[in-house]
């Protein structure tokens, strides 16, 4: 089998696709599908493999196919691990209790399963995850693990039969599709899980989210790696250079061009997050991943072909040395991110994102030659020996910190790691499935057990479901809230100057509007609330149906203020307009225009994002002082 340099081409453009998106979604909207072109193109090439094997030898070695693959994958993956760890242990001690049900996951290639089951998914915003993008790998470990052994009992029945069984694998993505389509469900975002049942399904004693399951299982989104894997039975480099098609080149790049408009329409114009609807993007699991299959397809095929222009476009120097690396760089980028900004659902700066992108080349290129191929070749001791006097202290010294990070991350307590958690905590109600008290003076205890509900953000990073677990109420007096603040990050750039006025605030970068309802929804079963302050809608369109599912949850609240926004967004006009209209439906809400108040201090606005945050300490006095007035407090001097 030749070498084909435009399939590290593909994988070239595809992982910049993913780690533009990862940086911020409002760049590319559909980039995520970057991992749907890389289960295609796995598909292929490990098919089109196993068989160039088995024409050559007559048989397929499973201990070589996995040794290769383990020598190819694991070193990488394991310095990423280790070195994720000893950051945290170093630098950030809070999340390692989280921290350590993704390592062991990634450890054994099941983080898919893994999140699945936690109900922390990959769109999962609120909190530092900087191992979460690797669901897809281990989506790929898992067809690496099992497909050779299939392979092993297709091949013994004889290789005429490959063509049919690729036709046979073509229609078993189809099916997939279809049940992906059947099972999807479009209120999946919802506290009530009683009422949309089939959002959520009972597996050994737990409820899982439908299409969280969806997004990441290894059954429904191996629909890609089928495609290519059928296709690597119908379209094989060298028996098409011998048979007609040797000479239709030319006609193959006609049809990689229109692949090429395809993968270029989906990734521009599909979302994962849908921005006006809140919750997950209904044509992507309708048709979506399978449109950006046959797209990519479409490409290897022409790729493939000796004959092609399309091949030798894609095969470029600075292609091939992206793709070639393509692996390093989806590994290092997401952590990387997760250091700079803390959390997934903080868009990335466009200088932000350049100096993640320099230490993110950096420390591929350091692995790749220096790590993945010496083992990879099986020249790493070799090496190692040639440099021992040069690199035994750093040895020694990544040792002793490996062994640090390592009894960190085992011995780690989980700590709440988003505001909310740790509001809730502070004020005596615990989250998740929890065990309370039925009776203060009795030490009997209840257990209550709750299913996660996932919250979309729109607007955010990465589009977003927060895993909000709802909140058994208090069998004891509520507490009481006197002043509440719930916003996105205009208002979190207050929070410091409001908690000082008395306010318990729950402000987050990105947050959309049914996020907000859900954490709303918390509060106010734990606590009365006396007056409460709400922003929301500047990050994307939010519909009277959001805002009206907001007030409902604060129907008893006595004083609501709901701030308009402001922000050189489409959506802000139409927000605003439905902002200002809520008093007539909501008696108990009075509306703070900020959007007109902040003409008063424009010059202090932030001037990089045409003047959304609050970029000084008058505009963040001034915006306090504003909220105060309108609730009657006293405003600072």
């Amino acid at each position: 089998m030749p070498y084909l340099p435009g399939l590290d081409g593909m994988r070239a453009l595809a992982v910049v696709a993913v780690m533009v998106w990862h940086a911020n979604h409002e760049w590319l909207g559909g980039g995520f599908l970057g991992v749907e072109i890389f289960f295609v193109i796995s598909g292929y090439l490990i098919t089109l493999l196993l068989i160039a094997e088995h024409e050559r030898t007559g048989l397929v070695s499973l201990r070589g196919f996995w040794g290769r693959r383990l020598r190819r994958l694991l070193p990488a993956l394991y310095l990423t691990l280790v070195g994720v760890s000893i950051y945290c242990a170093l630098f950030l001690r809070d999340p390692l209790g989280k921290l350590r049900g993704d390592v062991f996951a990634a450890i054994f290639y099941v983080s898919n399963w893994f999140q699945i089951w936690s109900g922390h998914g990959y769109t999962d915003g609120s909190d530092f995850v900087p191992l979460r993008h690797l669901w897809s790998l281990a989506v790929e470990e898992q067809f690496y693990l099992i497909w050779p052994l299939v392979m092993l009992v297709l091949l013994r029945r004889g290789r005429q039969r490959l063509p049919q069984v690729g036709v046979w694998l073509i229609g078993l993505s189809l099916l997939i599709t279809i049940a992906t389509a059947v099972f999807f469900h479009t209120a999946f975002y919802t506290s009530n899980a009683g009422e949309y049942p089939s959002a959520f399904f009972g597996a050994f004693g737990r409820k899982l989210d439908t299409n969280n399951f969806l997004y990441l299982s290894t059954f429904s989104r191996c629909s890609g790696i089928m495609l290519g894997a059928g296709f690597a039975m119908l379209w094989r480099p060298l028996a098409v250079m011998r048979g007609p098609l040797r000479d239709k080149g030319r006609t193959l790049d006609l049809v990689a061009v229109l692949g090429l408009l395809g993968l270029i329409g989906v990734v521009f114009y599909f979302e994962l997050i849908g921005s006006s609807s809140g919750v997950y993007y209904a044509p992507l699991f309708r048709g979506g991943f399978l449109l950006t299959g046959l797209s990519t397809l479409a490409i290897i095929a022409a790729v493939t072909h000796a004959g092609s222009v399309m091949g030798r476009l894609l095969g470029n120097p600075v292609l091939n040395w992206i793709g070639t690396r393509s692996y390093g760089l989806y590994l290092v980028h997401w952590p990387i991110y997760q250091v700079i900004r803390r959390a997934a659902a903080i868009p990335l700066t466009v200088p932000k994102f350049i100096l993640a992108m320099v230490c993110t080349v950096i420390i591929t290129e350091l692995s790749y030659r220096l790590l993945e191929t010496p083992v990879r070749k099986r020249q790493f001791f070799a090496k190692l020996d040639a440099t021992r006097p040069r690199i035994l202290a750093g040895l020694a010294v990544a040792g002793l910190l490996a062994g640090f990070a390592g009894v960190s991350l085992v011995t780690a307590s989980v700590k709440c790691s988003n505001k909310l958690e740790c509001d809730l905590q502070a004020a005596g109600t615990v989250v998740g499935p929890i065990t309370i008290a039925a009776d203060p003076a009795s030490s009997t205890t209840t257990g209550v057990t709750v299913a996660p509900t996932a919250v979309s953000v729109p607007g955010a990073t990465t589009p977003t479901a927060v895993v909000v677990p709802t909140v058994a109420p208090p069998t004891t007096l509520q507490p009481t809230i006197e002043l509440l603040a719930l916003g996105e990050s205009v208002m979190k750039g207050a929070e410091g100057k409001l908690k000082d006025q008395g306010f318990t605030v729950n402000a987050i970068e990105s947050q959309g509007p049914n996020k907000l309802s859900e954490l709303l929804a918390q509060y106010v079963a734990g606590n009365t609330i006396s007056t409460l302050v709400i922003q929301i809608g500047t990050n994307g369109p939010v519909t009277q149906a959001q805002y009206d599912k907001i007030l409902n949850e604060a129907k008893d609240v006595a004083n609501v203020f709901v701030l308009t926004v402001k922000a050189p967004k489409g959506w802000i006009d139409a927000n605003n307009q439905v902002i200002r209209g809520l008093p007539a439906t909501h008696p108990n809400v009075r509306v703070i225009d900020w959007e007109q108040e902040a003409q008063k201090i424009i010059g202090e606005l932030s001037k990089s994002d045409g003047g959304v945050h609050l970029d000084s300490a008058t505009a963040v006095k001034f915006y306090t002082n504003m909220i105060l007035a309108a609730a009657g407090r006293p405003t600072i001097p």
